[in-house]
């Protein structure tokens, strides 16, 4: 891969840098104190093309490559790893499974939206028994009707309390291990479903990161994301991209 920058990603570099020093820098400090999530900077950032970085633009995206969400994520990072946090899960996890697994339906309804920074995205993989070890998972997704009912409590999700739309994941056939646990996309209002305690973090403050809760919550068959019991799979997919992320991330900081 050739890591030398082109015209146009210096360009980005610059216009990043710039937005970052004038608009985020003068408001870090007060943003991590509070736990303040930047709702307003977030859809600055959207309207930059920020938020779909690696999207096609006939998704909302702009259609950019990896190097330039490194240095996009780098610059954030290098003022405030708080937004270069949200921007990166924003970017590589819910907004990118969606565009790695979703269907047409799917992309169209969602990324547009989450692309120009109108929605705010979580993704949630973690619970208390559950991390990387997909086998402790215990949200249940139990079929019925034309639809699905999923209870668990999902933590350490980031955007959890502030998201319009998350991807969470939930067993759909016990005794699969991994090939049984599935991806639903969920929005914000669905009955059964809100955010639950907010996390006090050390760092990164103003990087929301909360409890996912569903009580009974009563989605769509269109709610699946993916194919049945491949959830995990894919999420390992899109784990890769995160991977990335968090590597700009540390160079920035």
């Amino acid at each position: 891969m050739d890591f030398h920058l082109s015209e146009e990603q210096e360009l980005t570099r610059r216009t990043v840098r710039e937005f970052a020093e004038k608009k985020i820098a003068p408001r870090s400090r007060q943003l991590d104190e509070r736990q303040e999530f930047p709702f307003d900077l977030m859809k600055e950032l959207g309207g930059m093309g920020l938020l779909g970085i690696l999207f096609p633009g006939d998704l909302g995206g702009a259609g950019l490559g990896y190097l330039d969400y490194a240095l996009i994520v780098e610059e954030l990072a290098r003022v405030d790893g708080s937004i270069g946090l949200s921007v990166a899960a924003h970017n590589s996890l819910c907004a990118n499974h969606i565009y790695l697994a979703g269907s047409e339906e799917q992309k169209r309804r969602f990324l547009p939206f989450l692309a120009r920074g109108e929605w705010i995205g979580a993704w949630s993989l973690t619970e208390p028994t559950a991390g990387s070890d997909a086998a402790g998972t215990k949200t249940t997704a139990r079929a019925e009707g034309a639809g699905w009912i999923l209870k668990g409590t999902k933590t350490f999700a980031t955007h959890g309390s502030v998201c319009d739309v998350a991807v969470v994941f939930a067993v759909t056939d016990p005794g699969r291990s991994k090939h049984g646990i599935s991806a639903f996309i969920i929005e914000k209002g669905t009955p059964g479903f809100h955010a639950g305690r907010k996390e006090d973090k050390m760092g990164c403050r103003a990087s929301d990161t909360a409890e996912l809760v569903m009580d009974d919550c009563r989605v769509t068959a269109g709610a699946l994301l993916g194919k049945r019991g491949e959830g995990f799979v894919d999420a390992l997919r899109v784990l890769d991209g995160g991977r990335i992320g968090i590597g700009a991330l540390a160079v920035g900081i």
